[in-house]
This record gives C-alpha cells, structure tokens and sequence, in this order.
C-alpha cells in the first residue's frame, strides 16, 4: 500500500510539473541521428529543474548500446553527500526520438535529442512536453561557444532560458 502510495504521488508531481516551454513552438528533433556515436558518458551542464533531480550535483548520464536501436541508460548524481543512481533503457522510436524507461518509474518519457554538434561532444535534449530539458557535454566543462549554440537550440524550441540553470560539476 505504502509502495501505491509512493508511485501515486510520483505520478502526480511529474503530471504537474512546471513546464518550461512555449507549447505553440513546433519542437525539432535531429533529423540524422546516430545512437552509437550518441553512447558513451555525458555530462549535465545544465538543466531546466525537474522535482526529481533537487538537490543534484555532479549528474552524469551513460548510454550503452545494446541491441540495434535500444541503449541501457544510467544517471547517476550526488544528493546529500550520497550518490544516486537511477538505470533504465532507450529506444529511438524516430529521428533522434528516445522513449526512455527508467527501473521503478511506471511509464516511459519522451526524450528529444535536439542538437548534438558535428563531433557527438555537445547535446541538448528535451521533451515535447517541456517540463525536462537539459544541456549535455562529453567532458564537466564545455567551451562558451558550444554553450552559445545549445542555448540557442533551447531557444530556438521554445524554451525559457531564464528558467535554465547550470549543474555544479565539481568532482565531490
């Protein structure tokens, strides 16, 4: 009972979360989009804050291909001195559309990669929903001008920058 309880009250936070963008802008997501190249570890550089990452420092999320079409996806991020860690799957359902399923969460999210620069080093996603979006880089630091461009991604796709913060990646 208490387990119902918990995902009930899950579901009703996420279905009320706050939405970060204009839903009268048609999203893009990447026409050409390669999951292989797209593998490998990510860091968070900034975020459109979701309930469940408060608190989060350090965020990291990890793709691994596993079958043609289907990458394992782990986030992992430090909450209160204790790293937390989350495991699940993706699979491209259209060009560069993920439909991501997470242990423990009883339905599946909607994940957009929206850009991601020439080299697979720079990649925002978001969701068509608006309530997640994120900024991601291949190393904790990503140059200004890269950052310019995902921003203008953001931008571009409806988002409010003024609600985009940035992921403290210090190592602790």
């Amino acid at each position: 009972m208490k387990q119902f309880f918990l995902v009930g009250f899950m579901l009703i936070v996420t279905a009320c979360g706050q939405n970060y963008r204009d839903a009268s802008v048609q999203m893009t997501s990447m026409a050409v989009f390669d999951p292989v190249k797209y593998a490998g570890l990510w860091y968070e550089v900034a975020r459109f804050p979701a309930p469940f990452q408060k608190g989060c420092t350090n965020t990291e999320v990890e793709y691994a291909v596993i079958a043609p079409g289907t990458l394992s996806v782990r986030n992992s991020c430090m909450k209160n001195g204790k790293l937390k860690v989350i495991e699940g799957r993706a699979t491209v359902v259209g060009p560069g559309r993920l439909k991501v399923r997470l242990g423990g969460v009883p339905f599946a999210g909607d994940y957009w990669v929206l850009w991601v620069d020439e080299g697979y080093r720079t990649a925002v996603v978001g969701a068509p929903s608006g309530r997640v979006g994120w900024i991601l880089n291949r190393d904790p630091e990503i140059p200004a001008d890269r950052l310019n461009a995902a921003r203008q991604v953001l931008d571009f796709n409806g988002y409010r920058l003024s609600d985009l913060i940035m992921t403290r990646q210090d190592g602790s």
